[in-house]
C-alpha cells in the first residue's frame, strides 16, 4: 500500500494492533453486504410482516441487530463514499449522486479506504456489486482504491438496469451474451450472488475482506417511466398470487431473492468451515425509495420513521444493521448504541489489527460489538444538497437537528420520547439550538465540487 495514506495515525490507532491477539482468534474475515434502498421497516427483524426475510432475521437472531445505525447520505454514492473513507458527507470526496459542477465525482489517490487499510494488514481484498464513487479510467476505480478484484457496475445511473449488456471485471468491460439486443436472461443480482460464492471458495484460507453491495431493492428508474413498474425481477416468487400491485409483488420478491442469496452465503461459511471466524454485516444504504412505481407506505417501509430515501429525517437515513460473529457477538443482542457508515472503516481496522488513518471521522464500534459499555459518538453529522437547496442534520444524544438552508431556522427533535420527529421542540430548547448551530457551521469543509447553493 502506498504509504502517503498513512503519515498521521493516531496513537490510540497503534494500540489496536492487539486486537486480534486479545480475542484469541486469528483476524477474522470481514463481510459487509449492503442492499440499495431498503427501509428501516422492510426486514421481519426490524417488523415487516408481510416480505419473508428468514434468512436475515436469522442473521439478527445469531448476533446483534442495531436499532440506531445510520446509512452515510440519504442516497447511494455519498452513502458509499462515507463507508468506504470512514468520512462524513461534510469532509468525504464524494458528497452527492452528482457534482453540480463537474458532474461524477471520483475518489482520488489521496483518498484512504477501508480496502486499502485491510490490504495492507495481508487481506484478500474484493467488491462485487454496485460501487458509484469512481468513473471508469479514473483514480476512483476499485483496483485503485486497495480492492485486488471487483466485479460490477461502476456508477449508479448504469445500476438501474437489472439486465444490463455489460459490466465491468477489474478494469475490463464485459459482455453478457444473454442480455445482448433486448435479452433479459442474466439477472445482475443473480451474478454477483454467484460471485460471492465463488470468492468464499477460493479464499477460505482468509483473512479476506468481501463487500458486497447489492443493488436489490432499488428500482430500474427508466424502466419504471416507461411502464410504471420498475421493480425488475425475474419472477413474483412466493408473491406471484398476491392481490398486490405487480410493482408490490417485484419490490418484495427482490427482498426475498436477496434474502435468499444470503441464506446461501452463510451456508457456504460454515461448509467452508470459516463461519467461526467471519464476522459478517448487513445494512442499506439510505432509506427506502419512492421510485419506480413502488409506494413504501404499502409495505410501512419507513419502521414508522420520518421521510424517505433523499430525506434527512430518520427515515431517510437511519437503517436496519446486523452484525454477526459466533461466539464473539451475544447472539440475539439489541444495540441502541449511534454509529454511522463512517465508523465502519476504524471498526474493520480494528478488527484486523490495523492502524486506522488519522484524518477521518469514524470511531470503532468493536467494544459495542463485543458487548462492552462504549460512550456514544460527540455528533453524528450529514449534509445533502437537493437542487438548490442544501440540507443539513446532526444527531448528538437523544437531540437531533434538521436544517433545510443555511438560513432556515433549525428544526429540533428529541428522539429519545419522538422518534418520529413529528413534534420541533427548537423553540422549547434554545440551549440545544446554539449547540448544533455551532455544530453545523464547523462540521464541513468546503468542497469545490459541492458548493453551498447561492
Amino acid at each position: 500500500m502506498n504509504r502517503r495514506h498513512f503519515l498521521s495515525i493516531t496513537a490510540a490507532s497503534l494500540a489496536t494492533g492487539a486486537t486480534a491477539q486479545t480475542l484469541n482468534t486469528a483476524k477474522p474475515n470481514i463481510i459487509f453486504i449492503l442492499a440499495d434502498d431498503l427501509g428501516y421497516g422492510d426486514l421481519g427483524c426490524y417488523g415487516q410482516q408481510l416480505i419473508d426475510t428468514s434468512n436475515i432475521d436469522r442473521l439478527a437472531a445469531e448476533g446483534m441487530r442495531f436499532t440506531d445505525a445510520y446509512a452515510g447520505s440519504t442516497v447511494c454514492a455519498p452513502s458509499r463514499s462515507c463507508l468506504m473513507t470512514g468520512q462524513h458527507t461534510g469532509h468525504t470526496r464524494v458528497r452527492n449522486n452528482g457534482s453540480p459542477t463537474m458532474g461524477r465525482v471520483s475518489l482520488w489517490h489521496s483518498d484512504v479506504t477501508v480496502a486499502e487499510v485491510l490490504n495492507g494488514a495481508g487481506y484478500s481484498t474484493s467488491m462485487i456489486g454496485k460501487w458509484g464513487i469512481g468513473e471508469a479510467g479514473s483514480t476512483g476505480v476499485p483496483t485503485q482504491q486497495g480492492f485486488d478484484e471487483w466485479f460490477g457496475y461502476l456508477n449508479q445511473g448504469h445500476a438501474h438496469n437489472f439486465y444490463p449488456e455489460h459490466l465491468w471485471r477489474n478494469d475490463t468491460e464485459v459482455f453478457l451474451a444473454g442480455n445482448r439486443g433486448g435479452l433479459r436472461q442474466q439477472y445482475s443480482h443473480d451474478l454477483f450472488a454467484d460471485e460471492a460464492i465463488e470468492f468464499l471458495s477460493n479464499h477460505s484460507d482468509g483473512p479476506f475482506l468481501l463487500y458486497l453491495p447489492l443493488t436489490i431493492p432499488h428500482a430500474n428508474n427508466e424502466l419504471g417511466r416507461a411502464t410504471g413498474d420498475g421493480m425488475e425481477v425475474p419472477d413474483y416468487g412466493p408473491y406471484a398470487e398476491k392481490n398486490w400491485p405487480t410493482t408490490e409483488k417485484g419490490f418484495a420478491a427482490m427482498i426475498t431473492r436477496m434474502d435468499r442469496d444470503i441464506g446461501r452465503i452463510m451456508a457456504k461459511l460454515k461448509e467452508l468451515g470459516i463461519d467461526d471466524n467471519t464476522i459478517v454485516f448487513f445494512s442499506s444504504d439510505n432509506g427506502p425509495h419512492r421510485e419506480g412505481g413502488h409506494t413504501p407506505d404499502f409495505f410501512g417501509s419507513q419502521g414508522g420513521l420520518r421521510g424517505i430515501k433523499r430525506d434527512l429525517y430518520e427515515g431517510g437515513i437511519r437503517v436496519p444493521t446486523i452484525a454477526r460473529w459466533p461466539g464473539k457477538i451475544q447472539a440475539g443482542a439489541v444495540s441502541d448504541h449511534p454509529w454511522a457508515f463512517w465508523d465502519f472503516l476504524p471498526t474493520a481496522a480494528e478488527l484486523a489489527g490495523a492502524p486506522i488513518p488519522g484524518n477521518i471521522d469514524g470511531i470503532s464500534i468493536v467494544p459495542t460489538l463485543l458487548g462492552k459499555d462504549q460512550p456514544g459518538p460527540d455528533y453524528l453529522y450529514w449534509e445533502f444538497i437537493l437542487g438548490k437547496n442544501f440540507h443539513q442534520a446532526v444527531r448528538k444524544g437523544h437531540w437531533k437537528a434538521v436544517r433545510h438552508d443555511a438560513d432556515q431556522p433549525i428544526e429540533l427533535y428529541d428522539l429519545a420520547a419522538d422518534q418520529a420527529e413529528s413534534h420541533n421542540v427548537a423553540a422549547e430548547h434554545p440551549d440545544i439550538v446554539r449547540q448544533m448551530e455551532g455544530i453545523l457551521a464547523k462540521a464541513r469543509s468546503e468542497s469545490e465540487a459541492y458548493p453551498i447553493p447561492a
